[in-house]
């Protein structure tokens, strides 16, 4: 399928989307989320695809944000539509992948775009990277996840003084806190998000998939007794008589 606003690339058990809207810092429109969306279904029926890499184009911008001319003279029905719908289509879907997605974070990650990276499994930032809600300056708040991953991430504390201050921080200081993974100068952040998601591809892909369900279940009454089922299930699969064999037989597992 072709895109007009995102690229796709394949590269043997990984994947990469590229926002591709650098004459406005890669602005989320409806139509970029909506293109984003169409790829993640396009590669999570892809079999030999196992981990997605999501970034922005240029050495600016992940992405600087929502697009604010699409909604700016919304009322509260129709901001509330584009609230759910996008957390459905784009937000929610990535964090509940059956394969993990990570975050090249390569310049600003603001608003839309601080969201869209924290929906993500994993987050790696370059050394210009900044990163903030800034929301309440507009009159708003964040609208697609913004208040509920953050505090999961960072403690409701730093989280009420990102959001309420609206001040951007910078990718040191968001490793810090735990916002991001890992810190590297951008020319470098590509590759070091390969070499990661490389690591992470020939790992099994149905305990993967498990665990990224479990995890997300870890603040909630379900998440103990998920990770007990999801435990015994994996006994009875194939990846984990091969990874117990190739142990035993002291080979790589072929997953």
């Amino acid at each position: 399928m072709s895109y007009e606003n995102i690229l796709l690339k394949k590269e043997d058990k990984l994947s990469i989307i590229t926002i591709n809207r650098p004459e406005s810092l890669n602005a989320l429109n409806a139509k970029t989320i909506q293109e984003i969306s169409t790829a993640l279904d396009e590669l999570n029926a892809d079999t030999s695809c196992r981990v997605i890499i999501l970034t922005g184009s240029g050495e600016k911008s992940f992405v600087a944000g929502a697009d604010i001319k699409e909604f700016s003279d919304f009322g509260q029905e129709r901001a509330e539509e584009l609230a759910r719908n996008g957390q459905n289509t784009l937000f929610n879907k990535i964090e509940n992948m059956s394969k993990p997605v990570i975050a090249a974070v390569n310049g600003f990650a603001l608003g839309g775009g601080l969201e869209l990276a924290m929906a993500c499994h994993i987050r790696y930032a370059s050394e210009n990277a900044r990163l903030g809600l800034p929301e309440v300056t507009l009159g708003l708040i964040p609208g697609y996840g913004g208040t509920q991953r953050l505090p999961k991430l960072v403690g409701k504390g730093i989280a009420n003084e990102m959001i309420f201050s609206a001040k951007m921080i910078p990718a040191q200081k968001a490793k810090e806190i735990g916002l991001v993974n890992e810190v590297y100068p951008i020319e470098e952040l590509l590759t070091k998000t390969k070499e990661l998601a490389n690591t992470i591809a020939y790992n099994s892909p149905m305990a993967i998939s498990k665990a990224i369900n479990a995890v997300n279940l870890s603040d909630t009454e379900k998440g103990f007794e998920t990770e007990i089922k999801y435990f015994g299930e994996l006994f009875e699969m194939e990846d984990k008589k091969e990874g117990v064999t190739a142990f035993l037989e002291k080979r790589k597992p072929n997953f």
